[in-house]
């Protein structure tokens, strides 16, 4: 395992012969690359060609402690909230089609800012009223959350979601998570699925929803 503060990697290449994982690996990001410490992770997605209502797929992060929940309100991370309390964690707005090529919603995480009451940051992905609309995950296509240093634009892994995804009436997913071990972080592919999407998500975290 690598140390983030072992000074004897500086200068190491990072080997990034195959960054592809999948769900059940457990990736050490400062082994892969030691330098990093400014992370964009990127989510990408097409729709389905005959899907006649667009379908708005929103990405969102939870800040998790030790007990798996948020702590306050500031660590749940989203289009109504784009900005964690320590200011560590950014969201970079909202998509809502998932046209062109390229990531089509990014977050930013400086890991250095992130507070050490946080254990674990877990990503997700759901459709905007998905369930009035009657949408759901299957009619999305060509998915992908990655993760680079941003410092160098290096991209570390990638996930590819397409062939989880296929078939699945829920309207939410939690895509993957990073959790902290002391002074590393580890990237872990998820494919938990929810079928109220972010309120469920939401609750399940600890979360008050307010219904209006």
């Amino acid at each position: 395992m690598a140390d983030i503060l072992d000074t004897t990697f500086e200068g190491k290449e990072v080997e990034l012969t195959d960054n592809k994982v999948k769900v059940g690996d457990d990736v050490n990001l400062m082994e892969k690359d030691p330098s990093v410490s400014k992370l964009l992770v990127g989510i990408g997605w097409d729709l389905n060609a005959f899907n006649a209502d667009s379908l708005d797929l929103d990405v969102s992060l939870f800040m998790l402690g030790k007990d798996e929940k948020t702590r306050m309100d500031e660590d749940f991370i989203f289009y109504n909230q784009p900005e964690g309390a320590d200011g560590g964690i950014k969201h970079g707005g909202d998509s809502r089609s998932g046209a062109g090529d390229g990531d089509d919603e990014v977050i930013t995480i400086n890991l250095h800012n992130v507070s050490f009451e946080v254990m674990k940051l877990v990503f997700a992905i759901t459709i905007y009223k998905g369930v009035e609309k009657g949408q759901n995950m299957g009619m999305v296509r060509n998915a992908y959350i990655r993760v680079v240093n941003e410092a160098n634009g290096i991209e570390l892994l990638r996930y590819e979601l397409s062939k989880d995804l296929e078939d699945k009436l829920e309207t939410g997913m939690i895509v993957a998570s990073l959790n902290r071990e002391g002074p590393k972080w580890h990237f872990t592919p998820i494919a938990d699925f929810a079928t109220e999407g972010l309120k469920e998500l939401a609750i399940r975290y600890g979360m008050t929803i307010v219904q209006q």
